[in-house]
C-alpha cells in the first residue's frame, strides 16, 4: 500500500517573491505537484523541480472557478497516491480562506498535514503604501474584515473601531461606504484603496467616505484592500514608495543615481540584494529575470560525489546558488556540516563567502581577485594529486577553472547542483520601460543573462531590439560577462575594478556622474 505523500499548505504572501518564507521557498523547490490560488506570484512558479505538476484552482469574482468541495477532494487524492504536494494560497492560509476544511479532510483519509504561515495581504498592503496600522496617537488598534457578504457584519461596533482594515470589498464599496456613514462615521474619515499591493502594479488611490468614490471613478479596483481611519493621512509624511519593485527608494536628488533607472537582468530570487545597493544610490530599478535558478535534472551525480565526501582534499565553491544547493542537498541526504570535516573549502567571491558563512562553514581559501580564472593561480597549495569536488551549474559555467586545475594535474570531478534556465517570457514591464525610453542602465552580472537577455529582448521587441538599446549604458560585472555582451551587444561602457556587485555598483554611479 502507497504511504500518504504529505500536504503543505503554504502562505505565498501577498505578491512578490520577496515576501515568500524561507520554509516555503524550499518546499516549492521539492514539489511533486503544486495546487495553487488565483492571485499568486508567477515567479513563484518558476521555483518548481522539473516534472512538477501545475494545477491552477484559483477563485477570482464573476470567473469559473472549481468548487471547494473538487480542491478538497484532489488534495486527498494526490496525497494518496503518495505525492509531496505544495497546496499554494495567497496571503496567509488562515485569513479568510478555506484552509480548515482542507485540514480536516486530509486529516480524516490520514495524510500528513503541514501548515506554513505566510505574510497577509491585510498587514502588508498597508504597510508598503506607507500607512501604519497603529499608532500612539490616531490607532490604539484595528480591525480586519472581508466584505464578501456585508450583511454578515457589525457594522455598528466596526464604526466605533480607530482603524478598519476590509479585504474582498471592491464590489461592495459603496455599501460599506453607507454602512459607515449611517453608524456615526464623519464624512471626512479618511479612506485608502490599495490594489495589487506588493507587486510592481500596486497602485493607491486616498479620499474620504465622502470622496473615495469620485477618485476611483472608471478605475478597477479588485483585488484591493481598503484602509478606513485616520492613520491613513500619516501616509504622506513617511515617503514610502507605493510600489517596491519600480520606484526610487531614496528620492534624495543628491544621490548619484537619483535621475537614473537601471535595468536588472538577474534571477527573480537573486536581484533584491542588487536593487537595493542601487536604490541606496537613489536609482530607480526595474526587474528583467534573466535567469530561473533550479534542481538539476537528477541529483544522481551529486548524491554520488556526497556519499564520496571522505575521497576528496577540496570542495570548490564558485556561487552562492553552488553553495545554497550542496549544503541543502547534503541536508536532505541526512548529513550534516560534519561530514565536511575532512574536506577544505575553496569559494570564488566575497559574496559567495559570505553566503558560506551563513551557511555555519568558513572557506580556507578566497582567490584575490573575485574570479574563479584567479583561483587555481593564487591557490594555496600544490594542485598536481589533489581531488576536487566541483558541484556546479548544470549547463555552462566555470569550464576555464576547471581545465587550468586539470592541466595543473589535479583531479576534478564536476557534478550538477543546480540548474539556470532562460525563462519562458520576458517582464512586460521591462519591455514597456525600454520601448518607451525610460532605462538609461542595463546590468548583467553573468555571461548566461547576457544570453538569456538577448534572447527575452528579441522575444520581447522583435528583430529591432538592439537598435532599441541605443543610448543605453550596458553594465557588465567582469571580464567573462564582458566578453559576452561584446559578442551580443556590440560594447561594453561599464566594467567595475572589483568584480561583486558593491563594486558594480559603484561603477556605475561613476559613470552617472561623469556623465
Amino acid at each position: 500500500m502507497t504511504q500518504p505523500g504529505t500536504v503543505y499548505i503554504v502562505g505565498a504572501g501577498p505578491g512578490a517573491i520577496d515576501y515568500l518564507t524561507v520554509r516555503g521557498y524550499n518546499l516549492l523547490q521539492r514539489a511533486e505537484c503544486l495546487v495553487y490560488d488565483a492571485l499568486v506570484d508567477e515567479a513563484l512558479l518558476n521555483l518548481l523541480p522539473r516534472g512538477c505538476d501545475r494545477i491552477h484552482v484559483g477563485k477570482r469574482g464573476g470567473q469559473p472557478s472549481p468548487p471547494q468541495s473538487e480542491i478538497t477532494q484532489l488534495l486527498v487524492k494526490l496525497a494518496l497516491e503518495g505525492r509531496q504536494v505544495v497546496r499554494l494560497k495567497s496571503g496567509d492560509p488562515f485569513i479568510f480562506g478555506r484552509t480548515a476544511a482542507e485540514v480536516q479532510a486530509l486529516r480524516e483519509a490520514g495524510c500528513p498535514v503541514e501548515i506554513i504561515p505566510g505574510i497577509s495581504s491585510a498587514l502588508a498592503a498597508p504597510l508598503l503604501a506607507g500607512i501604519p496600522l497603529t499608532d500612539p496617537v490616531w490607532s490604539h488598534g484595528f480591525g480586519v474584515f472581508t466584505a464578501h457578504n456585508p450583511d454578515l457584519l457589525d457594522w455598528p461596533t466596526l464604526a466605533r473601531l480607530h482603524t478598519l482594515v476590509v479585504l474582498m470589498g471592491s464590489r461592495h464599496l459603496e455599501e460599506i461606504i453607507q454602512r459607515l456613514r449611517q453608524n456615526g462615521c464623519r464624512g471626512d474619515m479618511p479612506v485608502a484603496i490599495i490594489r495589487w499591493g506588493g507587486h510592481p502594479q500596486q497602485q493607491v488611490w486616498e479620499g474620504t467616505l465622502l470622496t473615495i468614490r469620485q477618485v476611483t471613478r472608471g478605475e478597477t479596483l479588485s483585488p484591493c484592500v481598503i484602509v478606513f481611519g485616520e492613520v491613513v493621512r500619516l501616509r504622506r509624511y513617511l515617503e514610502v514608495s507605493q510600489n517596491p519593485k519600480s520606484k526610487v527608494q531614496n528620492p534624495n536628488p543628491s544621490l548619484p543615481l537619483s535621475q537614473k533607472t537601471i535595468l536588472i537582468t538577474r534571477a527573480t530570487e537573486q536581484s533584491s540584494a542588487f536593487a537595493d545597493l542601487l536604490s541606496a544610490q537613489g536609482a530607480t530599478v526595474v526587474d528583467l529575470p534573466a535567469l530561473e535558478i533550479r534542481p538539476p535534472s537528477t541529483w544522481a551525480g551529486l548524491d554520488g560525489a556526497i556519499a564520496a565526501l571522505p575521497t576528496f582534499h577540496w570542495l570548490i565553491l564558485s556561487s552562492a546558488n553552488a553553495v545554497n544547493f550542496f549544503v541543502d542537498r547534503l541536508l536532505d541526504q541526512g548529513r550534516d556540516l560534519r561530514a565536511l570535516s575532512t574536506l577544505k573549502i575553496a569559494v570564488v567571491g566575497r559574496k559567495t563567502a559570505a553566503v558560506l558563512r551563513r551557511r555555519g562553514l568558513v572557506p580556507d581559501f578566497v582567490p584575490p581577485d573575485f574570479v574563479a580564472d584567479s583561483m587555481v593561480v593564487h591557490f594555496p597549495e600544490a594542485v598536481a594529486g589533489q581531488r576536487l569536488l566541483f558541484p556546479r551549474v548544470e549547463s555552462g559555467g566555470r569550464e576555464v577553472l576547471v581545465q587550468e586545475f586539470t592541466a595543473a594535474g589535479a583531479e576534478v570531478v564536476e557534478v550538477a547542483a543546480y540548474e539556470s534556465g532562460c525563462p519562458e517570457s520576458p517582464d512586460a514591464e521591462a519591455i514597456k520601460a525600454l520601448k518607451q525610453g525610460r532605462v538609461h542602465v542595463i546590468t548583467f552580472a553573468s555571461s548566461k543573462t547576457v544570453t538569456h537577455t538577448a534572447q527575452l529582448l528579441e522575444q520581447g521587441l522583435g528583430t529591432g531590439w538592439r537598435e532599441v538599446l541605443n543610448g543605453v549604458a550596458i553594465a557588465s560585472i567582469g571580464p567573462k560577462t564582458s566578453d559576452s555582451c561584446r559578442e551580443l551587444l556590440g560594447r561594453v561602457d561599464i566594467e567595475p575594478a572589483e568584480y561583486t556587485l558593491d563594486g558594480l555598483t559603484e561603477a556605475i554611479a561613476a559613470w552617472a556622474s561623469a556623465s
